[in-house]
C-alpha cells in the first residue's frame, strides 16, 4: 500500500533559505532605498544605490548560507565518521546505545532489542545517525543548495522596490515603495505558510512587523542625514 500522507520536512533546508533569501531581499533594498530616497537623492541615485545593494547583498546572502551550512555539514560528517569507528571496535555497546534510544522512547527492553538488531543488520550507521546523531538524509545539510536558493530568491526580493522606483514618480516614491514592500513582504509570509504548512496570520504579521521596522528607522537615518548634510 502506499503511504498517503504528504509532509513537509523535506522542504525544510531550501525552504528556510529561500524564505530568508527573499525576506531578506525585500527588506533590505527597500530600506536602502528608503533611506537614499529620505536624504533628498536624485531618482538615478536611488536606482544605482539599491542596484548594488542588490547584487551585494545576494553574494553575501550566497556566501554566508554557504559557509554556514557547510560548518553545520562539516560536523554531521566528522560525527558519522566517529560512529563508523566506534562500531567496527564495539558493536555491542552501540546496539545498547539504540536499545536505550528506544526504552526512552516507549518500547520495552525486548521489542527495543529486537528493533535495535533489525536495524543494525540492515543499515547500522543509518540507524545510528538518525537516532542517536539526529542525522538523516532529508535534513541532512546541503550547502549548495542552501546558497543557490537564498541567493537567487534575495535577487528576486530585491528587484521588487527597485521596479517601484522605475514606476513610481518622484512625488509618490517614498510611501509607494514603503506600502508595496510591505504588501510583497505579506505576500512572502502567506507563501511561505503555505509551503510549510504554517499558520498564515502569524507569518505575514511577523515578516511585515520586522520589515515595516527597518524601513522606517532606515528612512528615519536617510532623513537625518539629508537634513544635516
Amino acid at each position: 500500500m502506499r503511504h498517503g500522507e504528504q509532509h513537509r520536512t523535506h522542504r525544510t533546508g531550501w525552504l528556510r533559505a529561500a524564505v530568508l533569501g527573499a525576506n531578506d531581499g525585500i527588506v533590505s533594498t527597500a530600506s536602502l532605498v528608503l533611506g537614499v530616497a529620505a536624504s533628498g537623492a536624485s531618482t538615478r541615485a536611488i536606482l544605482v544605490a539599491g542596484v548594488a545593494g542588490l547584487v551585494a547583498g545576494a553574494m553575501s546572502m550566497a556566501a554566508g548560507e554557504y559557509v554556514s551550512v557547510s560548518s553545520q555539514s562539516d560536523t554531521e560528517r566528522a560525527d558519522l565518521t566517529r560512529e563508523v569507528k566506534e562500531l567496527a571496535a564495539n558493536p555491542e555497546q552501540e546496539h545498547e546505545e539504540l536499545v536505550s534510544i528506544y526504552v526512552r522512547r516507549g518500547l520495552d527492553s525486548t521489542l527495543a532489542s529486537r528493533v535495535a538488531t533489525q536495524l543494525m543488520s540492515h543499515d547500522a550507521l543509518g540507524a545510528h545517525g538518525r537516532d542517536e546523531l539526529g542525522i538523516s538524509d532529508t535534513l541532512a545539510a546541503k550547502p549548495v543548495q542552501a546558497a543557490f536558493a537564498s541567493a537567487g530568491t534575495f535577487a528576486v526580493g530585491a528587484t521588487l522596490p527597485l521596479l517601484m522606483v522605475l514606476m513610481l514618480p518622484n512625488a509618490a516614491l517614498m510611501w509607494g515603495i514603503a506600502v508595496s514592500s510591505l504588501f510583497f513582504l505579506a505576500l512572502l509570509g502567506l507563501l511561505a505558510a503555505s509551503a510549510g504548512g504554517a499558520p498564515a496570520l502569524v507569518s505575514v504579521l511577523r515578516v511585515s512587523f520586522w520589515g515595516a521596522l527597518a524601513m522606517g528607522l532606515t528612512a528615519a537615518v536617510g532623513a537625518l542625514f539629508g537634513v544635516s548634510a
